[in-house]
């Protein structure tokens, strides 16, 4: 179970952090006069809120807590779409560090299958 280990979710954690750098970073590159700074600062708080906001029940990788609880394939989906979006806005700041942040998540999926699994069982909220 290494979905759930310290280590990964440590590793995660890290990614999760990364991805709301990208999104600054990326927002700011991408947007000129005041929108950059609408999408440097928004797209990073509307991913967190994302994340915060609609998780599975009892998901060993969270806090267990679910503000709006979901079915796992949507909270997966949820993640899906935040870090493909760091990578492709990030991609505009630094193309190299955008695909590296790529394989980082790739393989830290790789190493969660577990969590995957359990995610993917768990398809009612209730």
């Amino acid at each position: 179970m290494f979905g759930f280990h310290p280590v990964n979710l440590s590793f995660r954690f890290v990614l999760e952090l990364g991805a709301l750098a990208l999104l600054a970073w990326g927002g700011y590159v991408i947007g000129t006069g005041f929108l950059r700074w609408v999408l440097a600062i928004g797209l990073p708080l509307l991913a967190a809120t994302a994340w915060a906001t609609f998780n599975v029940p009892g998901d060993g990788s969270r806090s267990g807590q679910a503000p709006v609880p979901v079915p796992g394939f949507v909270c997966l989906l949820v993640e899906f779409d935040v870090f493909a979006a760091a990578v492709i806005i990030g991609w505009f700041a630094s193309p190299r560090i955008a695909v590296v942040f790529g394989i980082a998540v790739v393989i830290h999926y790789a190493l969660s299958i577990d969590r995957i699994r359990f995610l993917m069982a768990s398809g009612t909220s209730s």
